[in-house]
């Protein structure tokens, strides 16, 4: 299980949408502020250390045209290569591995 094709590490998509602020000469505070969020909220947000929403990813839709979709999609990879790496998680989806296999 520890190697099915996700070798890679993804993108959180924060990331993308803070690209999308630094070239459009955006700031953070600013954007912030336009689209009712707290400033702390979106850093952490763009810094990865806050998962979006579908209504997070809706509103930076209709802020900077960037799909939904696409950041939801992004967002769940990003998870999922974390949970990835959750030692005690994979410890027991190999026991639940096991014991399906005997069903």
């Amino acid at each position: 299980m520890a190697n099915l094709g996700y070798g890679f590490y993804p993108t959180h998509p924060g990331e993308v949408v803070k690209d999308e602020l630094e070239a459009r000469g955006i700031t953070q505070s600013r954007f912030a502020e336009t689209i009712g969020m707290g400033a702390s909220v979106l850093n952490e947000i763009l810094n990865g250390r806050r998962n979006i929403t579908p209504i997070t990813a809706l509103t930076f839709e209709a802020a900077l045209n960037i799909p939904a979709d696409s950041l939801m999609r992004l967002q769940t990879k990003y998870n999922m290569h974390i949970a990835r790496q959750d030692t005690s998680l994979l410890a027991k989806l190999k026991l639940i591995s096991k014991a399906a296999s005997v069903l």
